[in-house]
């Protein structure tokens, strides 16, 4: 078994998925700097995701991600303190209720994503990216917004 197969080998949907779970991470990471710089770092954002990739696929779904939950940070935030009962969002880790409001965008905005896939990935985001326990929390937050939604 090849853990990490040389990227001409993969499918075209392999491509596709890699591109997307790379998107993901570079959304994560705009949505932190524009979080911890305020609503003022919109062309900082924009500028940090344009010199991270050379991928216009990369480039564009990152772009949609961070300019979705911009657009609806308010309504992403009040389902998410809804489902994590006491829980006050601004008093979770930056990086996770960042990586929840990504998954929360998903599932409410963007119906050709598998719910599993957007929860999958926003598990293993914060697997990487923040403490031990992080993947429960994020999964168990994004699984009641999934059966919210009946999907």
């Amino acid at each position: 078994m090849i853990d990490n197969p040389n990227p001409a080998e993969l499918l075209p949907e392999q491509k596709a998925l890699r591109r997307r779970s790379r998107a993901r991470e570079l959304a994560l990471q705009a949505l932190y700097l524009a979080d911890m710089r305020g609503p003022d770092a919109r062309d900082e954002v924009a500028q940090y995701i344009e010199a991270q990739t050379d991928s216009p696929d990369v480039l564009e779904f990152a772009t949609a991600l961070v300019e979705g939950v911009s657009r609806q940070r308010e309504q992403i935030d009040e389902r998410i303190a809804a489902i994590a009962q006491n829980w006050q969002i601004h008093r979770m880790a930056v990086v996770d209720r960042n990586i929840l409001r990504i998954g929360t965008f998903e599932l409410t905005t963007l119906p050709d994503i598998p719910p599993k896939v957007s929860i999958n990935e926003a598990i293993e985001l914060a697997k990487r990216y923040s403490t031990a326990d992080s993947g429960a929390f994020v999964n168990g937050i994004l699984d009641k917004i999934r059966t919210e939604l009946g999907r």
